[in-house]
């Protein structure tokens, strides 16, 4: 039996363009009524440990081409457009909008209000309407949960509309495809449809706050996960997905404050944008990330895994997916920071999985070489991961987030750059990627090891080391580090053929140049001069 609903709290949807009957209208449930609704529609099943599995259909991940941004008057002189940020019409929107009200009118839906921001001053309250009950189980585990006594008055900001089922008809409404996220600064609204992958719901408001938090509250959002440790000294990491951002968070002798987007302010305050976690589960074990393992209970949100025979999950099945994912409330973690704040970070670390194996495991930077490094973010996609890449590729996506970023990247760069500057911030660039070779040759950086720098770096260990200079990309590797073998510390060392590791940091070197050409005119001699040395 359904928790009792509060008919009296039920928000009127008809100032929406919505016509649903109320008993259509489902308010504010409990996750554990969303899974029992899921579960009894067939559109989804559960663990055996009552964990709800669900699948995502045709798009396992977010599509960045059918990303859209209304260009009007608000818009039009901010945001970067081009490939990542793409223009759409306000008419256009506004018919399409209309199409997916009305679409949902026939429907049952799920309407959750919820905020933003966990920081008081910069909360975003935010309206969402689901087509499926576990998308809106979704949305209580990523966005922050405001109380009883908070509801009674709630006045959404932002409205998110979510209709998987809806299909788009790409001449006549302006998309590309069926498929359709679009963001509209001047109404408000967030509009989503022909895809069910739940990561478009919180990345809507993720790209929605880094327009709002520059642009009218001189506050950095970033694409990072932060933890803080006994003695309140706060420590960011960047990283673009499968580089280690959740897993190295996730540090059981420091409070987690939030595992992927969170804002710097201009007084000093780093704040979490999410009450919740969404981590990729591909080869998920207790002995590895025992945090995130022990968060997959009753509550969470498996997509696209594969259930054995016995109702227990198999991380290792890819049948589906790479992109195995759980989304769950930052509650499912013990050792977490109430309210998910902290103060100025000491420590930041930029994250990379290079399967070239040519960058050090870590490196201290240069307020240049970080606004660098910030702006090119880089990692790599290995053999198997996508159809066509049987090589490692280079994956650049400025500010480890580019599809989410609609301002230009300098702009998010120098306010980092001016932050760390003026708190005396140290930056790493760490690389959880491959050593010994590249991918197919060497193996995978040891998490243990990577673990033992980080903490090193936090602990103040590495501040009197020797360093050297990396001969191409100019980087300062330390020479020793407690727990960590010296030899793994610089990457050429590692390698049985000096000169092949020569040749494959030259090859990395030529992308790194031929992407950073797109930024050159925005960007100061300085941080040109930060870039690796091509031969």
């Amino acid at each position: 039996m359904l928790s009792d609903q509060k008919a009296s709290k039920q928000p009127s949807l008809a100032q929406y363009g919505f016509k649903n009957e109320s008993d259509n209208i489902h308010y504010q449930l409990e996750p554990k009524d969303l899974q029992q609704i899921t579960v009894a529609k067939n559109l989804g099943e559960e663990t055996k440990s009552g964990v709800l599995v669900i699948k995502t259909g045709e798009f396992t991940g977010r599509s960045p081409r059918d990303r859209f941004i209304v260009k009007d008057e608000k818009t039009e002189n901010e945001i970067w457009w081009g490939d990542i940020n793409i223009p759409f019409s306000p008419d256009k929107f506004d018919a399409l909008y209309d199409k997916v009200i009305n679409y949902l009118s026939q429907k049952e839906i799920y309407v959750r209000d919820a905020y933003a921001c966990a920081a008081d001053d910069y909360r975003l309250n935010i309206r969402v309407i689901n087509e499926l009950p576990w998308s809106n189980m979704f949305a209580y585990n990523m966005f922050l949960r405001p109380t009883e006594e908070e509801l009674e008055n709630f006045e959404e900001d932002w409205l998110v509309v979510n209709a998987p089922k809806f299909m788009a008809v790409a001449e006549e409404d302006g998309t590309r495809q069926h498929n359709f996220a679009i963001l509209n600064f001047t109404r408000k609204i967030a509009l989503i449809g022909g895809t069910a992958y739940t990561g478009e719901i919180k990345k809507g408001i993720f790209s929605a706050l880094n327009f709002i938090l520059p642009v009218e509250r001189e506050t950095l959002p970033m694409h990072c996960s932060a933890n803080v440790g006994k003695d309140g000294k706060t420590a960011l990491f960047f990283g673009l997905s499968g580089t280690g951002k959740t897993t190295l968070s996730a540090d059981p002798n420091r409070k987690l404050i939030g595992d992927d987007e969170h804002g710097w302010t201009k007084d000093h305050q780093i704040f979490n944008f999410e009450g919740g976690c969404y981590a990729k589960t591909i080869d998920l074990s207790k002995e590895k990330e025992p945090d995130i393992y022990n968060a997959i209970k009753p509550g969470a949100l498996l997509e696209n895994v594969i259930l054995d025979k016995n109702g227990e999950v198999d991380f290792a099945d890819t049948t589906i997916t790479q992109n195995t994912r759980v989304s769950y409330p930052i509650y499912h973690i013990e050792n977490i920071a109430k309210p998910s704040v902290g103060k100025n970070p000491k420590n930041v670390f930029f994250l990379t999985a290079d399967a070239f194996g040519v960058l050090p495991p870590i490196s201290k930077l240069t307020p240049a070489q970080a606004a660098y490094h910030f702006i090119s973010g880089y990692t790599a996609k290995v053999a198997g991961t996508e159809a066509g890449v049987d090589e490692p590729e280079p994956n650049f996506s400025a500010c480890f987030g580019a599809p989410f970023m609609p301002l230009h990247p300098s702009r998010y760069a120098e306010m980092l750059s001016e932050k760390m500057q003026e708190n005396g911030t140290n930056v790493w660039l760490v690389n959880t990627g491959w050593t010994g070779g590249p991918y197919g040759v060497g193996s995978r950086m040891k998490l243990k090891y990577t673990r033992a720098m980080v903490q090193a770096a936090i602990a103040g260990e590495l501040d009197n080391v020797d360093y050297i200079k990396h001969e191409v990309f100019g980087l300062q590797m330390p020479t020793t580090c407690p727990n960590v073998p010296s030899e793994v510390l610089n990457p050429k060392a590692t390698w049985e053929d000096p000169k092949a590791y020569d040749e494959k940091a030259q090859e990395l070197t030529k992308y790194f140049k031929e992407n950073f050409e797109q930024f050159e005119e925005f960007t100061n001699e300085e941080i040109l001069a930060a870039a690796p040395v091509f031969k």
